[in-house]
């Protein structure tokens, strides 16, 4: 079987092959740590999440690069507010946003590097686009990229660069495609910035945003490399201006596949504060909500499409997490004699399917609905211990990728508890079906969730 990822450099889907066999080189973007990360911020790094965990399915083994971006004007413009230093106010959302990663079961890159421990590497990668004629000093001593000199401008976004006003040049870190022109890439210390610059051979100031990836994507994972993901928002004009720096500098191709995901909406519109539907992960945890069911919701849409974030759609992916981990508790108990003749196919022939779902274009959403089906087949099943296990293993390998199962439900009741539910047992026997509901009500009051089975009723403990 072989993988395809939709490349928005070819904007088509391309087989994906690494510069290094078995080996792949793989960048995310990462936070700019001036606030809180938000569940739309969250659904970029899930998406990256599951791409390096099915390349690793498929037995590649990855070199994971993700930035902390912890000088640019928003985080400057943070810490004079609060009036602190700049490290004193990006540390603080800089831990929440590793705290957050564990919460949502991201794996973490094998490497962040941040950027105010760079600079030495993006006054390097200047100095090569300046000596190679990319670069000029403007009238303020901020140093800018001539986009007119680097013919391949806007092959990522498709930009077709009009007719460029002489010296019309552009210094914030973000800006729209119609204010396409020269853009910073050092600058120049301004009373603004306060406190925050460094003396170089380019002079006092600090770095552009855009040139911070590049230098840091050239230092680790070298002048060209396999993977780059963000999301689409990203595309113009930071991923652009990537190219035109890294290509720029080396005068190599810069990354081979650019995989960028869709926007998640909230109630089908655009997240945003003034609405009331802007949302951190914490803001969820303080509702209640299960991590695993966020991170849940959130990789089940296939990642080129928009996602809609909604709380009845929270609570169908709770279920189904529940039912993921139901299913894992129940085959613990199976224990049957016998041979039922054809599991090790189905396991197979699942497997196979949730392949060829996943390896077009990480398709997770046909990939779910392969484990769904896979389920419901075993579930009309008597297995052998020896089946279930084998059918175990299986998700497992599933969860390899989606990082949702538990499969670690250990517990222990009470003499008290043990009783109700040989209670509730005998009940059912006697068919006294109002006495059984009455006790399984008990039990859920005190943590204890029972599942009815063929064999019986097996319990769990619940939050």
């Amino acid at each position: 079987m072989v993988l395809k990822l939709y490349n928005t450099l070819t904007r088509k889907k391309e087989t994906f092959k690494p510069l290094v066999k078995g080996k792949v080189g793989m960048y995310s973007c990462g936070p700019t740590v001036y606030d809180f990360a938000h569940i739309g911020n969250f659904r970029a790094y899930i998406v990256a999440d599951i791409l390096k965990r099915y390349l690793k399915f498929k037995g590649f083994k990855i070199k994971h690069v993700m930035n902390i971006t912890d000088v640019d004007d928003k985080t400057i413009k943070g810490s004079i507010e609060q009036k602190i230093s700049l490290n004193q106010y990006t540390e603080k959302y800089t831990k929440a946003f590793f705290e957050d990663l564990r919460t949502l079961n991201i794996e973490p890159a094998d490497i962040f590097p941040r950027a105010t421990e760079h600079i030495k590497e993006m006054v390097s990668m200047i100095q090569k686009l300046i000596m190679n004629g990319l670069a000029y000093k403007g009238e303020d001593n901020s140093w800018y990229y001539d986009i007119s000199k680097f013919r391949d401008y806007g092959k990522l976004s498709k930009l077709k660069l009009g007719e460029l006003k002489e010296g019309a040049r552009v210094k914030q870190d973000s800006y729209e495609k119609e204010q396409a022109q020269d853009f910073a890439l050092w600058k120049a210390y301004d009373k603004d910035d306060g406190d925050v610059f460094w003396e170089t051979d380019l002079g006092k100031g600090r770095p552009g945003w855009h040139i911070e990836c590049s230098a840091m994507n050239t230092k680790y994972l070298g002048d060209s490399f396999d993977i780059h993901t963000g999301g689409v928002d990203l595309i113009f004009p930071h991923h652009e201006n990537e190219i035109a720096q890294a290509e720029g500098a080396t005068k190599k191709a810069y990354v081979r596949f650019w995989i960028h995901n869709e926007h998640l909406l909230v109630n089908g519109k655009k997240m945003s504060k003034s609405l009331g539907n802007f949302y951190t992960l914490k803001d969820l945890l303080k509702k209640g909500y299960d991590p695993k069911a966020i991170r849940y919701l959130l990789l089940s849409t296939y990642y080129r499409q928009q996602s809609n974030f909604t709380f009845e759609g929270l609570e169908a992916a709770k279920s189904a997490v529940d039912k993921l981990n139901n299913f894992i508790f129940i085959l613990r108990g199976m224990n049957f004699k016998g041979d039922v003749g054809n599991i090790d196919e189905l396991i197979k022939e699942a497997k196979a399917a949730f392949e060829e779902k996943m390896d077009d274009d990480l398709n997770i959403s046909e990939g779910l609905a392969v484990i769904f089906d896979f389920m419901n087949d075993v579930n009309k099943l008597r297995l052998s211990k020896k089946d279930a296990s084998n059918v175990i293993n299986l998700m497992k390998e599933f969860d390899n990728v989606l990082g949702v199962i538990d499969f670690d439900i250990k517990a222990e009741i009470s003499a008290e508890i043990k009783k109700l539910i040989d209670e509730r047992e005998e009940a059912r026997k006697k068919k006294d079906f109002e006495e059984a509901d009455k006790i399984r009500g008990e039990l859920k009051k005190k943590g204890i969730e029972l599942i009815d089975t063929k064999e019986g009723a097996r319990w769990k403990k619940i939050k």
